[in-house]
C-alpha cells in the first residue's frame, strides 16, 4: 500500500508529515548527501518524495534521534549506494552505533532510577502519616 496521496509522490509538506521531520530537515538531508537517490522534482521544480524516499528518511531520522553523527550517517548512505558488497561494513557501523545507544540507554536508566528514588522520598515527606 502506498504511503503517498497521489501518483506523483509526496510534496515536502506531506513528506514532513509522513516522516515526522521538518521540511527544513528534509532539505538538509538532501544537501548533506544523505538521500540514496536525488529526490524527484515535479514540473514546477517542487520536490516529490517516493515511498522509498519516505522509508529512507524515517530510517535516517531514527539514526539521528539515537545520536548518530551526520558524518557516520553519510558514510552509511554511501555504503548503501555502493551495493551489497558493503553489507559487512554497514553492519559494523550499525553494531558500533548500537553499542553507543545501549550505553546511553543504560545511563538514562540509572538517571531515571535516581529521579524515581527522589520522587519516592518526596512522596513520603508530603503524604500524611
Amino acid at each position: 500500500m502506498s504511503l503517498l496521496s497521489h501518483s506523483e509522490g509526496a510534496s515536502i509538506a506531506e513528506a514532513a508529515d509522513a516522516t515526522g521531520v521538518s521540511a527544513h530537515t528534509l532539505r538538509y538531508y538532501e544537501r548533506a548527501g544523505l538521500m540514496l537517490h536525488p529526490v524527484d522534482r515535479a514540473s514546477s521544480s517542487h520536490r516529490r518524495y517516493s515511498d522509498a524516499d519516505l522509508a529512507w528518511i524515517r530510517f535516517l531520522a531514527r539514526l539521528r534521534w539515537t545520536g548518530m553523527p551526520i558524518a557516520t550517517m553519510r558514510r552509511y548512505t554511501e555504503l548503501v549506494r555502493e551495493g551489497d558488497t558493503t553489507i559487512a561494513e554497514r553492519r559494523r557501523l550499525l553494531v558500533e552505533h548500537r553499542e553507543v545507544v545501549r550505553h546511553e540507554l543504560d545511563e538514562v536508566t540509572v538517571s531515571l532510577a535516581a529521579i524515581d528514588h527522589k520522587i519516592d522520598i518526596y512522596d513520603k515527606e508530603i503524604s500524611p502519616s
